[in-house]
This record gives C-alpha cells, structure tokens and sequence, in this order.
C-alpha cells in the first residue's frame, strides 16, 4: 500500500488551493487525486469573466483562473492524479481509489483535505409533475454542452431557479441565439449574486418572476410547454397557473455539497449547508481530516473558494507537524437572529490564530442593519451593512484579543435589522 502525508481529493479550484497552501507551509509529499481528465473543476466550462478579483485583483475567465493554479502546482512539482475516482475513506484514512491505468489501489493518508465540490440539485429532487420528455436539464449540464462540447439545448427556454448558474446561463442562451422567456424563482427574492440579475437579466431584458415556481411539464418526446404559478406562503395558488410555450427547461435550484465520501467516514454533517461541520482550523470531527470549498458550504465567489482552500492546506501541514492528542476545550458558534449557519461551527480559542474569518449567509433579505458577535452574552461586535441577501456569502473576521479575557462558552453571530419588504 502506498503512503502519502496529505492526500487532496478533487483538483477543482478548492483542492489546488489547498495543495498550494500546503506547499508553501513547508509539506512536499502531497498527492491530489481528481476525476476529471483535467485540474481546475467547474471552472474549465464556466467561460464568462467576473472571476480573480480579490485573488488576481483583474477580471478572468474561469478557465483562466483554473490555468494560474494548474500552472503554479505544475511548476511546484506537486503530484496528481487524473481520471481518479475515490470509492471509499476509511475512518483511518485508508483512501480506495480507481483508475484507467493503475486499476483498483489504496493509499494510507496521514491527513485528508476533502475537496470535492458540490453538484446540483437534478429534477427528481424537486417533485416537479408532468411527463419526462427531452429537453430537460441542470444548468450546469447546459453549460457544458454550450461552452465545452458546441452544442445548443435548445432554442426556446424557461429557467426555473435564480442561482448563479441559471443567471449565468439566461446571458449566454440568449449570446448564441435562443430566447429565454423566463427565469422563474419559488422564493420572494432572487439566489443570485446582484451583479448577475443586472448583468444577465436585466441588461437583456430577461423577466425574473419571483414568488412563482413550475407546477406540470408538458410534452411527450421533446418539451413543449411548461406550467408555472404563484406560490404563497409556501402554497401553489392554483388560480394563478400559466403555460409557457417552451422547448428547454434549465434547473438552477440549489447545490448539494458532494458528502458521500465524508459520510462513509462518519464525518458529521450540518443540517444546514449539508456539509462537514469543522472547526476553526476547518478540520472536521475526524482528526487529521479537513474540508474547503464548495464540499464544505456553497460559495458565491471562487477566490473565496481559494482563500478557505489556502488555509485548510496550512492547517492539514500543522497537523502533520504536530498531531493534537486529547480534547480540546472547543465551544460552538452558533447562528442566531437571522442567519442561517456559520463556518466554522466550534472553535478553540488556543488554537486559533490572531484572525479567524467567519462566513455565514443570512435567511431573508434584510436593510440598513448590524452584524453583531456575541462571546456568551457579552457583545465585541456589531457592524453595520446596507443590504443583506441570502445569495450573498457574509465574512467577519474575529480576533482572538476580542475573545481574551472572556470564560468562553459560546459566541453566537446574529443581525440586529429590518426585513427588507420591498
């Protein structure tokens, strides 16, 4: 059985980061194993610019993106492994994996960096009636025929769900010649970044339906038409339902953290983001065993992405260095008024470092408000924001001198604001 130090699964923009940061804390032996036939992940399909900003401090493409972290572990001398899928994780860190050229192998891990992204949520998760006829897809799929492989879904398109993705994918149906009717969204707000409803829907004149969902599918061998209504308080107002004549249906409804892996382990997952729950070292409840990235919580924005990854590789080095025996004196993280989850979700005062950078998404859209931290009841935070949507990721940074000083018990992060009603 081969034997390697740190062992990355998945080489999307999360893993290569990660083996990165772990290159530069000082570890050598690092091997990333990947599915695909090449690094870089979602990024290799996604061709629009928008991406780099905080990291590059310029605008790229994705695959430009992914080319600057696939060039950078090359010429560091890192090695991976592609056309790689990983079967199995033991709770002992024995990784079983398979390939075309070495067949059924396994590797003996002293540290894992799980990283290996999220998928999307398919029709047959959302209990949309009606036929099945072609003409159906996710819209990263339709991403991939478009960019990738050349070729066009269709012509005329409904878009049900307002993430990214579906934004992303209305500018470019409409780029290559299709008319997209509608983006339809069952919340009252929109999943998306603003800058994409502005860039994407609202530039071309693209109508974005709020409080509306798809409720019956038409067509036997190709999609004809779908049926859309208003939704209230959670129900389908009947009397409002409305065909629209269609021959493409893209589902941008949400994406799932790919835990399949992390669940043979036994790792604990949260309810909320379905990911690992981590600590502030982003180390899930397995010692030596750490998560970034999209596997972790969805992000909006790749440098995020690579920011989280960076860090997970210097943790996953300070493991090896020095592997922690005995509990630590961890106190949970919680998510109070208004937010939906916090990353991490327990952290040890000793070891955190002199910063810590939470992130968590808020559950409606509120104004004019305060984020405010509290370490037990005591308050050592409150700052304010002008808007906050739940499509939009939310980072503080915690010092550990806020939290000095304090029998911590728990630190609760929580908005002090108004419901956006507008």
């Amino acid at each position: 059985m081969r034997k390697v130090r740190l062992v990355i699964i998945g080489g999307g923009p999360a893993g290569l980061a990660a083996a990165l940061g772990a290159k530069h804390a000082g570890e050598d032996d690092i091997l990333i194993l990947e599915r695909d036939k090449q690094l870089g992940g979602i990024l290799n399909q996604c061709i629009h610019n928008g991406f780099g900003l905080h990291t590059f401090h310029e605008e790229l493409t994705g695959p430009e993106y992914a080319a600057r972290f696939s060039c950078e572990i090359k010429n560091q001398n890192i090695l991976y492994s592609l056309n790689t899928m990983v079967t199995n994780i033991s709770k002992d860190k024995i990784i079983t994996a398979v390939n075309p050229s070495e067949g059924f192998f396994q590797i003996q891990a002293q540290a894992i960096i799980l990283a290996m992204g999220c998928t999307e949520r398919p029709r047959g998760a959302l209990n949309i009636p009606g036929t099945r006829p072609a003409g159906i897809y996710t819209a990263g799929t339709a991403q991939k025929f478009v960019n990738v492989y050349g070729l066009m879904p269709g012509k005329e398109v409904v878009i049900l769900g307002s993430g990214d993705i579906g934004l992303i994918m209305a500018r470019r149906m409409t780029l290559e010649g299709a008319k997209v009717k509608m983006v339809v969204e069952k919340m009252p707000y929109s999943s998306g970044l603003k800058r994409n409803i502005v860039q994407c829907l609202e530039d071309f004149e693209i109508p974005l339906k709020l409080s509306h969902t798809v409720v019956d599918i038409e067509g036997n061998r190709r999609l004809e038409a779908v049926w859309i209504a208003q939704v209230k308080e959670g129900r389908i107002l009947p009397e409002t339902r409305e065909r629209i004549s269609c021959d493409t249906l893209l589902l941008s409804c949400g994406l799932i953290p790919e835990n399949e892996l992390s669940t043979m382990m036994g790792i604990e997952l949260s309810d909320q983001t379905k990911g690992p729950k981590v600590n502030e070292s982003l180390e899930t409840n397995i010692p030596g065993v750490f998560a970034c990235g999209n596997v972790l919580h969805v992000h909006d924005l790749v440098d995020f992405v690579s920011q989280e990854a960076s860090m997970a590789g210097r943790k996953a080095v300070e493991y090896l260095r020095e592997p922690k025996s005995g509990q630590k004196h961890e106190v949970p993280v919680e998510a109070g008024n208004g937010v939906r989850y916090t990353v991490p979700s327990r952290m040890c005062l000793e070891a955190m470092e002199s910063s810590l950078p939470v992130r968590f998404r808020v559950d409606q859209i509120y104004k004019d408000g305060f984020f405010c931290v509290y370490g037990n009841d005591q308050r050592i935070m409150r700052r304010p924001f002008r808007i906050a949507t739940p499509g939009e990721m939310v980072q503080i940074l915690l010092t550990k001198k806020q939290l000095e000083g304090i029998d911590l018990q728990r630190i609760r992060i929580e908005l002090e604001a108004k419901i956006n009603e507008n």
